[in-house]
């Protein structure tokens, strides 16, 4: 069972491509509600690279580590990455008349409903598409 999120970005593949993948920007877009943020991302963008994103409430109450590996890289096109918690994940991206199309796949955590999991999921692919409209 895979959940699945996705939107549509006013924006040229390349630039959504280099939002999602350098850290200076993903610490701009990478939370659900404006009472966390990612203070910390890293990321090595080949075949067998992590990337490392600090997700934390802002409160100081709260953070973790999200990380996962890459197993595959399509650059302007996809990425299989293998999250570290033993879940896969897929990312597309693909060039339609509106812009670009975002499409995430990933197999759901047994901690929260699933329905919570792609609500949660949606509003950070949601912000991501406010973040690169606004640049």
């Amino acid at each position: 069972m895979m959940i699945t999120v996705q939107t549509t970005i006013n924006a040229p593949i390349h630039i959504v491509w280099e939002k999602w993948t350098t850290p200076a920007h993903i610490q701009n877009w990478n939370f659900a509600s404006p009472d966390w943020h990612c203070p910390k991302a890293t990321t090595n963008l080949q075949v067998g690279g992590e990337f490392h994103y600090e997700m934390a409430a802002r409160d100081g109450s709260m953070s973790f580590d999200f990380w996962g590996t890459y197993l595959e890289i399509n650059p302007e096109q996809s990425l299989h990455i293998y999250i570290g918690d033993g879940r896969n994940m897929q990312v597309t991206f693909e060039t339609i008349e509106a812009g670009t199309k975002v499409t995430e796949h990933f197999e759901p955590e047994n901690q929260n409903p699933e329905d919570l999991q792609q609500e949660g999921w949606q509003m950070i692919l949601n912000n991501f598409k406010s973040y690169v409209e606004a640049q």
